[in-house]
């Protein structure tokens, strides 16, 4: 094991104001999914804000979390807490691109009765188990009941999770693909981050094989002289790791003899270089080329001079 010293700020919540450190954490844990929450109070009134302390926590039962917390500059509490704990439901309601601008027009703190439906131009659509309205045009929406509020403190910033069991949940065909699944690109969410960012999810997809039916090799198995590399980052040597089995040495052999650029790279023996070009594999998420060519300067030329030509017979 070898660390890398990095200059940190490290800092405790106790030695900055609540409101500093609530930016920090809202900076660093991003992006987050929104939750569009819809609610009701005693008079039928309703209620129209989003969250983005918010997650899904199980399918069986399906459970929803979100955490309406108290307001950090006076401590007060928001009306969507205050109606989940006399109702006991709500809607949450995913935020994609189409409408992010009204969601975000609704955060506004806006007097109690006020309907932010109305105030957002989003449209209420009654549901079918529960009191509080879906918003029509969410491309998915989940009735909820709130099975329990935990309180995780009583100063401003405190939050509050909401446990909410999903008891019905529409989907808009439009989102759906051949199978019956939803199409990440049409449904095209998007999701809070730091001060006014926001993150448009189907712009910035990316694929990562997850490793439960192969086991891969780990980076603790991977030469010292790679670990160690000057070129390659953690996350380089993580996409190495991930492979099951290491390339064969004719494999490498024959790798070497199809490139003459390869083969000038190995002649100059400059690891450098060798690993500058293996990243470049792997930004193109050809894991086994940059295998073969990080592992090829253990053969001297003359084996490769002589494999090579065992390998045309």
């Amino acid at each position: 094991m070898f660390f890398i010293e990095r200059s940190m700020y490290s800092i405790a919540p106790t030695d900055i104001s609540p409101a500093k450190f609530h930016a920090l954490l809202l900076g660093a844990v991003a992006p987050r999914p929104i939750a569009f929450a819809s609610t009701i109070n005693e008079k039928g009134v309703p209620n129209l804000s989003p969250f983005s302390f918010f997650n899904v926590f199980g399918s069986n039962p399906p459970v929803l979390i979100f955490s309406p917390s108290r307001r950090v500059r006076d401590n007060t509490t928001k009306h969507t807490l205050e109606n989940v704990k006399r109702i006991g439901e709500v809607v949450i309601n995913v935020v994609n691109y189409d409408l992010v601008h009204q969601a975000s027009l609704s955060s506004t703190e806006y007097a109690e009765g006020v309907n932010e439906f109305v105030k957002s131009g989003l449209s209420m659509l009654p549901s079918d188990l529960v009191r509080p309205f879906r918003v029509a045009e969410s491309p998915v929406q989940f009735e909820c009941r709130v099975n329990d509020i935990v309180a995780l403190g009583t100063g401003g910033g405190a939050g509050n999770l909401v446990i909410c069991e999903v008891v019905k949940m529409h989907i808009s065909e439009k989102v759906l693909n051949d199978e019956g699944y939803i199409d990440q690109y049409e449904i095209d969410l998007v999701s809070r981050a730091g001060g006014s960012f926001y993150s448009r999810a189907r712009s910035g997809f990316f694929e990562i094989p997850k490793p439960l039916s192969s086991l891969g090799i780990g980076v603790d198995k991977i030469p010292d002289h790679i670990r160690r590399s000057e070129v390659l980052t953690g996350n380089d040597l993580g996409m190495l790791g991930n492979i099951e089995a290491l390339p064969e040495e004719k494999d490498i052999l024959e790798f070497v003899k199809e490139s003459v650029e390869i083969r000038g790279l190995l002649s100059s023996d400059d690891e450098n270089r060798i690993h500058e070009r293996a990243r470049e594999f792997l930004r193109a998420e050809d894991v086994l080329s940059a295998w073969k060519l990080l592992l090829a300067p253990r053969y001297g030329q003359a084996d490769f001079d002589l494999d090579v030509a065992d390998v045309e017979k």
